[in-house]
């Protein structure tokens, strides 16, 4: 199966194993060359893209954007037939982790250093391969798969985009293209936080008693499948119009934060194990409080400080500053028996693989708020910016006909 492929690979750097396409190459990467690459090379593609940082009028569509190359032996080309928004798009489209993706782009796919544009926004995407780098051996042109590509590279609101082999899973059979491309980025980034920073899984799960706020959104809908398939129990926080939603995804208990305070219903309940939190701000201020104490008990966070802090203070003051507010709130609270963490989205189609049998196996569905056509792709941004979505704003790339 797929290696997750950790770091950047230096052309000139020493001798080192990775692992592409699942296969483990000796020695130095090697870079693959761009003659003879694509016999599509030198053609152009549409996309949408934006030139600078800011507000949606910065989004452009573009006829002629550059046609993705294949720069390493392990990277694929993919045809999108469908992408999705994620919040993380808007904040982006703003000029959000700035300073922190443009100095992990990678150096090869752009053109002049420290400059992204014109930069494709979006992370999720559901397509067909096109071609395949030398050294991949799991996938063929031909093959349905699905993606999430990382925020320091460009993003999937285009027709063509390249990806790393081991970002990218084959589609759950039992989903069309935009069923599919809802999933990809919510799911690993609940996977993430559910199995890599709280240690959950399908064989420690049964009988835990776990709290999401903000569970209506995409990363909420999934994780209450992933838990509910798991044996947890699961109390939701969301408005009064998206209980219905919640309850036919599984959560045994749904508050609604606007027809009562949020913390006067919680007292009424037992103690949490874990709580999942998908809106940041000052929830934590009250919400820790409904932890278990010394019992191992964990409160995850979505909302992290470091891309914020890089964006003001710069890359190393930011870093810092993230460092010691997470140092110092792990302590505060470890102090009272409770364990603080944040956890971060991660590609992985090692991890879409698990995901796509619990998907074909009826566990996971896809949670659609709206789907809008590629030609409505500002439409779509401003439908998210709005809030209060229940589920996915997917982008149809390309058409299907059932």
């Amino acid at each position: 199966m797929l290696a997750t492929l950790g770091g950047k690979l230096s052309l000139g750097g020493p001798r080192v194993t990775v692992f592409c396409g699942g296969h483990r190459l000796k020695g130095r990467p090697r870079l693959r060359r761009e003659l003879g690459t694509s016999p599509r090379r030198s053609t152009v593609m549409p996309a949408w893209v934006i030139d600078r940082y800011g507000p949606n009028q910065v989004l452009r569509f573009n006829k002629n954007v550059m046609f993705p190359i294949i720069h390493y032996p392990n990277e694929v080309i993919i045809k999108v037939h469908a992408a999705s928004l994620n919040p993380l798009d808007i904040t982006m489209r703003s000029g959000y982790g700035a300073a922190s993706l443009n100095m992990s782009r990678d150096p090869l796919h752009i053109r002049t250093k420290g400059n992204e544009f014109p930069l494709v926004l979006g992370r999720d995407l559901s397509g067909v391969i096109m071609e395949c780098g030398l050294d991949v051996k799991y996938f063929k042109p031909g093959d349905e798969v699905w993606a999430a590509i990382p925020p320091w590279k460009q993003g999937t609101l285009s027709e063509f985009v390249v990806a790393s082999g081991n970002e990218v899973s084959l589609k759950p059979k039992s989903l069309s293209h935009t069923e599919a491309a809802a999933l990809p980025f919510v799911t690993l980034t609940a996977w993430s936080a559910l199995i890599n920073t709280c240690g959950l899984q399908k064989d420690n799960c049964a009988g835990k008693r776990v709290l999401i706020l903000g569970a209506a959104g995409g990363v909420g809908t999934v994780a209450i499948q992933l838990l509910k398939a798991w044996g947890a129990h699961v109390t939701a926080v969301c408005s009064q119009d998206s209980s219905a939603l919640v309850r036919s995804l599984g959560a045994d208990h749904v508050i609604d934060y606007k027809s009562e305070n949020t913390e006067e219903q919680l007292k009424k309940l037992e103690l949490f194990d874990l709580i999942l939190d998908n809106v940041g701000g000052s929830t934590e201020n009250w919400a820790l409080k409904f932890l278990k104490p010394w019992s191992g008990a964990k409160y995850v966070t979505l909302i992290t400080p470091l891309l914020l802090n890089t964006d003001r203070l710069g890359l190393a003051d930011g870093m810092l500053q993230t460092g010691i507010t997470m140092a110092t709130k792990t302590m505060k609270h470890l102090c009272k028996g409770k364990h603080y963490r944040w956890s971060f989205f991660a590609p992985s189609g090692l991890s879409l693989d698990e995901i796509t049998q619990l998907v074909d196996e009826g566990k996971i569905r896809p949670v659609i708020d709206e789907v809008f056509a590629f030609a409505d792709v500002p439409k779509a941004f401003e439908k998210l910016e709005r809030g209060h979505s229940r589920g996915k704003t997917v982008i149809a790339v390309i058409q299907e006909h059932k």
